[in-house]
Protein backbone atom coordinates (compact mmCIF):
# COMPACT_ATOMS: atom_id res chain seq x y z
CA UNK A 1 0.00 0.00 0.00
CA UNK A 2 1.17 3.42 -0.69
CA UNK A 3 -0.06 5.90 1.50
CA UNK A 4 -0.09 9.64 0.91
CA UNK A 5 2.68 10.07 3.46
CA UNK A 6 5.13 7.62 5.02
CA UNK A 7 6.88 8.40 8.25
CA UNK A 8 10.85 8.86 8.22
CA UNK A 9 12.28 6.41 11.23
CA UNK A 10 16.12 6.63 11.58
CA UNK A 11 17.58 3.00 12.54
CA UNK A 12 17.00 1.41 15.79
CA UNK A 13 21.04 1.68 16.66
CA UNK A 14 20.82 5.39 16.57
CA UNK A 15 17.42 5.77 17.91
CA UNK A 16 18.44 3.66 21.05
CA UNK A 17 21.87 5.13 21.86
CA UNK A 18 19.68 8.21 23.05
CA UNK A 19 17.08 5.97 25.06
CA UNK A 20 20.00 4.02 26.60
CA UNK A 21 21.48 7.47 28.38
CA UNK A 22 17.65 8.15 28.99
CA UNK A 23 17.23 4.77 30.52
CA UNK A 24 20.04 5.22 32.47
CA UNK A 25 19.48 8.45 34.01
CA UNK A 26 16.23 8.14 34.69
CA UNK A 27 15.03 11.39 33.65
CA UNK A 28 12.11 11.47 30.79
CA UNK A 29 10.65 14.89 31.05
CA UNK A 30 11.02 18.11 32.51
CA UNK A 31 13.58 19.90 30.65
CA UNK A 32 15.99 17.26 29.95
CA UNK A 33 19.14 17.25 28.70
CA UNK A 34 17.93 16.10 25.02
CA UNK A 35 15.18 18.58 24.58
CA UNK A 36 17.60 21.33 25.62
CA UNK A 37 19.89 19.65 22.88
CA UNK A 38 17.18 19.97 20.27
CA UNK A 39 16.16 23.43 21.08
CA UNK A 40 19.37 24.69 20.71
CA UNK A 41 19.85 22.98 17.40
CA UNK A 42 16.91 23.85 15.85
CA UNK A 43 17.30 27.02 16.48
CA UNK A 44 21.05 27.52 14.60
CA UNK A 45 19.47 25.11 11.73
CA UNK A 46 16.48 27.35 11.22
CA UNK A 47 18.55 30.65 12.07
CA UNK A 48 15.94 31.92 14.81
CA UNK A 49 15.81 32.64 18.79
CA UNK A 50 13.34 31.61 21.75
CA UNK A 51 12.42 27.73 20.10
CA UNK A 52 9.50 26.78 23.08
CA UNK A 53 9.31 23.08 22.27
CA UNK A 54 6.03 21.80 23.07
CA UNK A 55 3.45 18.32 22.49
CA UNK A 56 1.80 19.15 19.47
CA UNK A 57 1.34 21.87 16.57
CA UNK A 58 -2.16 23.04 18.23
CA UNK A 59 -1.35 23.72 21.78
CA UNK A 60 1.33 25.89 19.87
CA UNK A 61 -1.38 27.46 18.54
CA UNK A 62 -3.32 27.63 21.56
CA UNK A 63 -0.33 29.24 23.75
CA UNK A 64 0.22 31.83 20.90
CA UNK A 65 -3.39 33.20 21.27
CA UNK A 66 -3.53 32.58 24.92
CA UNK A 67 0.12 34.12 25.53
CA UNK A 68 -0.66 37.54 22.65
CA UNK A 69 -4.30 37.50 24.65
CA UNK A 70 -6.49 37.88 21.32
CA UNK A 71 -10.01 38.71 21.49
CA UNK A 72 -12.98 38.45 19.36
CA UNK A 73 -12.24 38.09 15.64
CA UNK A 74 -8.92 36.96 13.77
CA UNK A 75 -8.55 37.11 10.36
CA UNK A 76 -7.39 33.37 8.76
CA UNK A 77 -8.00 31.38 6.05
CA UNK A 78 -10.27 28.55 5.76
CA UNK A 79 -7.94 26.37 3.02
CA UNK A 80 -6.16 24.91 5.66
CA UNK A 81 -5.50 21.83 7.96
CA UNK A 82 -8.63 22.20 10.36
CA UNK A 83 -6.55 22.10 14.03
CA UNK A 84 -5.85 26.22 12.94
CA UNK A 85 -9.39 27.33 12.93
CA UNK A 86 -10.72 24.63 15.82
CA UNK A 87 -8.24 26.17 18.56
CA UNK A 88 -9.38 29.62 17.44
CA UNK A 89 -12.87 28.34 18.26
CA UNK A 90 -11.79 26.32 21.65
CA UNK A 91 -10.03 29.23 22.46
CA UNK A 92 -12.89 31.95 22.67
CA UNK A 93 -12.02 33.06 19.53
CA UNK A 94 -14.04 33.69 16.21
CA UNK A 95 -12.71 32.93 12.67
CA UNK A 96 -12.89 35.45 10.00
CA UNK A 97 -12.09 33.87 6.99
CA UNK A 98 -10.69 35.90 4.07
CA UNK A 99 -10.63 34.41 0.57
CA UNK A 100 -7.17 32.54 -1.21
CA UNK A 101 -5.19 33.19 -4.13
CA UNK A 102 -6.07 30.57 -6.52
CA UNK A 103 -2.86 30.28 -7.24
CA UNK A 104 -0.22 30.66 -4.48
CA UNK A 105 -3.48 28.67 -2.18
CA UNK A 106 -2.41 31.26 0.47
CA UNK A 107 -4.71 33.62 2.02
CA UNK A 108 -5.06 36.73 -0.27
CA UNK A 109 -3.58 39.39 1.52
CA UNK A 110 -4.69 42.08 -0.99
CA UNK A 111 -8.35 41.27 0.62
CA UNK A 112 -7.12 41.63 4.21
CA UNK A 113 -7.33 45.28 5.35
CA UNK A 114 -10.85 45.87 3.73
CA UNK A 115 -12.04 43.05 6.79
CA UNK A 116 -10.12 44.42 9.86
CA UNK A 117 -12.44 45.79 12.28
CA UNK A 118 -12.00 46.95 15.65
CA UNK A 119 -13.17 43.19 16.44
CA UNK A 120 -10.23 42.31 14.83
CA UNK A 121 -7.45 41.06 17.40
CA UNK A 122 -5.26 39.24 14.64
CA UNK A 123 -3.99 38.03 11.69
CA UNK A 124 -3.62 33.94 11.40
CA UNK A 125 -1.86 33.51 7.74
CA UNK A 126 -0.83 29.71 7.02
CA UNK A 127 2.12 28.69 4.91
CA UNK A 128 0.34 26.35 2.90
CA UNK A 129 2.22 23.05 1.47
CA UNK A 130 4.75 25.19 2.77
CA UNK A 131 4.55 28.35 0.53
CA UNK A 132 5.48 30.84 1.64
CA UNK A 133 3.26 34.02 2.50
CA UNK A 134 3.74 37.48 1.69
CA UNK A 135 5.01 37.97 5.13
CA UNK A 136 6.12 41.76 4.45
CA UNK A 137 2.85 42.89 3.37
CA UNK A 138 1.29 41.13 5.70
CA UNK A 139 3.72 42.10 8.48
CA UNK A 140 2.98 46.12 7.15
CA UNK A 141 -0.75 45.86 7.33
CA UNK A 142 -1.07 44.46 11.01
CA UNK A 143 1.53 47.14 12.00
CA UNK A 144 -0.60 49.88 10.35
CA UNK A 145 -3.77 48.75 12.08
CA UNK A 146 -2.09 47.44 15.74
CA UNK A 147 -3.07 44.14 15.61
CA UNK A 148 -0.93 40.92 16.25
CA UNK A 149 0.31 38.20 13.54
CA UNK A 150 0.82 34.45 13.77
CA UNK A 151 1.69 32.51 11.15
CA UNK A 152 0.85 28.77 11.29
CA UNK A 153 4.34 27.18 9.92
CA UNK A 154 3.08 23.92 10.40
CA UNK A 155 4.08 23.15 6.92
CA UNK A 156 7.02 25.32 6.48
CA UNK A 157 10.26 23.93 8.57
CA UNK A 158 13.57 24.99 6.83
CA UNK A 159 11.96 27.69 4.70
CA UNK A 160 13.64 31.43 4.49
CA UNK A 161 12.54 33.82 2.44
CA UNK A 162 14.88 36.48 0.90
CA UNK A 163 17.56 34.31 2.53
CA UNK A 164 15.98 34.72 6.13
CA UNK A 165 13.94 32.09 8.29
CA UNK A 166 10.22 33.05 7.45
CA UNK A 167 9.53 32.14 11.45
CA UNK A 168 11.07 35.41 12.24
CA UNK A 169 7.95 37.02 10.56
CA UNK A 170 5.13 38.24 13.12
CA UNK A 171 4.67 38.26 16.33
CA UNK A 172 4.76 34.09 16.86
CA UNK A 173 5.09 31.42 14.33
CA UNK A 174 4.39 27.97 15.48
CA UNK A 175 5.04 24.64 13.77
CA UNK A 176 4.30 21.02 13.84
CA UNK A 177 6.38 18.20 14.20
CA UNK A 178 4.09 15.52 13.81
CA UNK A 179 5.17 12.09 12.33
CA UNK A 180 3.50 13.59 9.04
CA UNK A 181 6.11 16.07 8.99
CA UNK A 182 9.45 16.27 7.06
CA UNK A 183 10.58 16.98 10.34
CA UNK A 184 9.26 15.35 13.34
CA UNK A 185 9.27 14.44 17.26
CA UNK A 186 7.13 11.32 16.87
CA UNK A 187 3.87 13.69 17.92
CA UNK A 188 5.16 17.82 19.00
CA UNK A 189 5.73 21.35 17.96
CA UNK A 190 7.00 24.65 18.63
CA UNK A 191 6.47 28.11 19.06
CA UNK A 192 9.36 30.83 17.77
CA UNK A 193 8.27 33.86 20.05
CA UNK A 194 9.99 37.37 18.52
CA UNK A 195 9.74 39.24 21.90
CA UNK A 196 11.96 37.95 24.65
CA UNK A 197 9.58 38.90 27.80
CA UNK A 198 6.59 37.09 25.88
CA UNK A 199 8.90 34.26 25.93
CA UNK A 200 9.75 33.97 29.00
CA UNK A 201 5.99 34.08 29.91
CA UNK A 202 5.32 31.30 27.41
CA UNK A 203 7.93 28.62 29.17
CA UNK A 204 6.00 29.77 32.46
CA UNK A 205 3.05 29.00 30.54
CA UNK A 206 3.61 25.25 29.18
CA UNK A 207 4.34 23.85 32.68
CA UNK A 208 1.39 25.36 34.54
CA UNK A 209 3.02 28.50 35.07
CA UNK A 210 5.46 27.13 37.55
CA UNK A 211 7.96 29.81 38.26
CA UNK A 212 10.35 28.23 41.04
CA UNK A 213 9.84 25.32 43.28
CA UNK A 214 7.40 27.01 45.45
CA UNK A 215 5.95 29.51 43.25
CA UNK A 216 2.77 29.31 40.62
CA UNK A 217 2.44 33.07 39.35
CA UNK A 218 0.72 32.57 36.14
CA UNK A 219 -1.67 30.85 34.25
CA UNK A 220 -0.50 27.80 33.09
CA UNK A 221 -1.00 24.35 31.44
CA UNK A 222 1.26 21.15 30.81
CA UNK A 223 2.44 21.43 27.08
CA UNK A 224 5.70 20.02 27.59
CA UNK A 225 7.72 17.70 25.13
CA UNK A 226 8.76 15.00 26.81
CA UNK A 227 13.14 13.13 26.32
CA UNK A 228 11.96 10.04 24.16
CA UNK A 229 10.73 13.09 21.19
CA UNK A 230 12.83 15.21 21.49
CA UNK A 231 15.52 12.19 21.27
CA UNK A 232 13.32 11.31 17.94
CA UNK A 233 14.00 14.99 16.76
CA UNK A 234 17.31 15.01 16.91
CA UNK A 235 17.78 11.98 14.99
CA UNK A 236 15.73 13.58 12.18
CA UNK A 237 17.69 16.83 12.37
CA UNK A 238 20.93 14.70 11.69
CA UNK A 239 19.20 13.51 8.60
CA UNK A 240 17.08 16.12 7.31
CA UNK A 241 19.15 17.59 4.57
CA UNK A 242 19.35 14.19 2.97
CA UNK A 243 15.51 13.62 3.69
CA UNK A 244 14.62 17.23 1.70
CA UNK A 245 17.12 16.14 -0.98
CA UNK A 246 15.34 13.10 -1.76
CA UNK A 247 11.85 14.79 -1.24
CA UNK A 248 13.31 17.03 -4.08
CA UNK A 249 13.95 14.18 -6.74
CA UNK A 250 10.37 12.86 -5.87
CA UNK A 251 8.83 16.46 -6.60
CA UNK A 252 10.80 16.64 -9.96
CA UNK A 253 9.68 13.03 -10.82
CA UNK A 254 6.29 14.31 -10.58
CA UNK A 255 7.02 17.61 -12.42
CA UNK A 256 8.73 16.03 -15.03
CA UNK A 257 6.30 13.00 -16.06
CA UNK A 258 2.42 14.39 -15.17
CA UNK A 259 0.50 15.76 -18.40
CA UNK A 260 -2.74 16.62 -18.96
CA UNK A 261 -5.11 19.00 -17.46
CA UNK A 262 -3.32 19.61 -13.83
CA UNK A 263 -2.94 22.85 -12.45
CA UNK A 264 0.18 23.51 -9.92
CA UNK A 265 0.52 25.29 -7.16
CA UNK A 266 2.30 28.54 -7.73
CA UNK A 267 5.19 29.01 -4.98
CA UNK A 268 6.57 32.56 -4.11
CA UNK A 269 9.49 33.75 -5.91
CA UNK A 270 10.76 35.25 -3.11
CA UNK A 271 11.21 31.71 -0.86
CA UNK A 272 12.75 28.20 -0.71
CA UNK A 273 10.60 25.63 -0.91
CA UNK A 274 11.36 22.20 1.20
CA UNK A 275 9.25 20.31 -1.16
CA UNK A 276 6.36 19.03 2.27
CA UNK A 277 3.46 18.28 0.04
CA UNK A 278 2.71 18.11 -3.76
CA UNK A 279 -1.02 18.81 -4.52
CA UNK A 280 -2.65 18.97 -7.99
CA UNK A 281 -5.55 20.61 -9.13
CA UNK A 282 -7.85 19.34 -11.64
CA UNK A 283 -10.79 21.26 -13.51
CA UNK A 284 -13.66 19.57 -11.32
CA UNK A 285 -14.38 17.39 -8.56
CA UNK A 286 -15.83 14.50 -10.69
CA UNK A 287 -12.17 14.23 -12.12
CA UNK A 288 -10.91 14.44 -8.50
CA UNK A 289 -13.05 11.55 -7.35
CA UNK A 290 -12.53 9.44 -10.48
CA UNK A 291 -8.86 9.43 -9.69
CA UNK A 292 -8.84 8.90 -6.10
CA UNK A 293 -11.17 5.28 -7.30
CA UNK A 294 -8.64 4.75 -9.84
CA UNK A 295 -5.41 5.01 -7.47
CA UNK A 296 -6.97 3.17 -4.47
CA UNK A 297 -8.10 0.09 -6.64
CA UNK A 298 -4.16 0.06 -7.07
CA UNK A 299 -3.70 0.38 -3.56
CA UNK A 300 -2.89 3.83 -3.49
CA UNK A 301 -3.87 6.42 -1.09
CA UNK A 302 -3.97 10.29 -1.68
CA UNK A 303 -5.78 12.57 0.14
CA UNK A 304 -8.08 15.92 -0.54
CA UNK A 305 -6.38 17.93 1.46
CA UNK A 306 -7.85 20.52 2.41
CA UNK A 307 -11.03 18.71 2.04
CA UNK A 308 -13.89 20.19 2.47
CA UNK A 309 -13.31 24.26 2.88
CA UNK A 310 -13.52 25.42 6.56
CA UNK A 311 -16.42 27.28 5.90
CA UNK A 312 -18.44 24.65 6.13
CA UNK A 313 -17.56 23.45 9.93
CA UNK A 314 -20.60 23.04 11.74
CA UNK A 315 -19.79 24.64 14.61
CA UNK A 316 -19.15 28.14 13.10
CA UNK A 317 -21.57 30.35 13.86
CA UNK A 318 -20.93 33.21 10.99
CA UNK A 319 -20.46 31.83 7.88
CA UNK A 320 -18.69 33.57 5.30
CA UNK A 321 -17.97 34.43 1.22
CA UNK A 322 -15.32 32.41 0.34
CA UNK A 323 -15.82 31.07 -3.51
CA UNK A 324 -12.29 30.25 -4.21
CA UNK A 325 -11.18 28.75 -1.65
CA UNK A 326 -14.77 26.34 -1.50
CA UNK A 327 -13.76 25.86 -5.08
CA UNK A 328 -10.10 25.14 -4.82
CA UNK A 329 -11.05 22.69 -1.77
CA UNK A 330 -13.38 20.27 -4.11
CA UNK A 331 -10.80 20.22 -6.72
CA UNK A 332 -7.41 19.16 -5.10
CA UNK A 333 -5.90 16.14 -4.14
CA UNK A 334 -2.44 15.36 -2.60
CA UNK A 335 -0.50 12.81 -4.27
CA UNK A 336 1.30 10.20 -2.34
CA UNK A 337 4.84 12.18 -1.32
CA UNK A 338 7.88 11.01 0.81
CA UNK A 339 11.33 10.98 0.90
CA UNK A 340 11.54 7.30 0.28
CA UNK A 341 8.94 6.45 -2.47
CA UNK A 342 10.66 4.20 -5.51
CA UNK A 343 10.69 5.16 -9.28
CA UNK A 344 8.47 2.29 -9.79
CA UNK A 345 5.61 3.11 -7.33
CA UNK A 346 5.99 6.82 -9.03
CA UNK A 347 5.64 5.65 -12.38
CA UNK A 348 2.48 3.53 -11.19
CA UNK A 349 1.19 6.59 -9.62
CA UNK A 350 1.71 9.03 -12.67
CA UNK A 351 0.82 6.35 -15.39
CA UNK A 352 -2.56 6.23 -13.31
CA UNK A 353 -3.04 9.74 -13.65
CA UNK A 354 -2.12 10.96 -16.72
CA UNK A 355 -5.16 8.38 -17.46
CA UNK A 356 -7.48 9.83 -15.78
CA UNK A 357 -7.35 13.89 -15.99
Amino acid sequence: MINVTKTYIPSLDKYSVYLKKIFSDGIITNNGQFLRKLKKELENYLGVKNILLVQNGTLALQIAYKLLELKGNVITTPFTFVATVSSQVWEGLTPKFVDINSETLNLDERLIEKNISHSVSAIVPVHVFGNACEVEYIDKVAKKHGIKVIYDAAHAFGIKYKNKSILNYGDISIMSFHATKIFHTIEGGALVIKDDELYKKACLMINFGIDGLNSINNLGINAKMNELEAAMGLCILDSIDEIIDNRKNVYEYYMNHLKGNIVFQKHNESSSFNYSYFPIILSNEEKVVKLVKALSSENINPRRYFYPSLSTLPYLINKSNVPIADDIAKRVLCLPFYDSIKVEELKTIVDIVNKNV
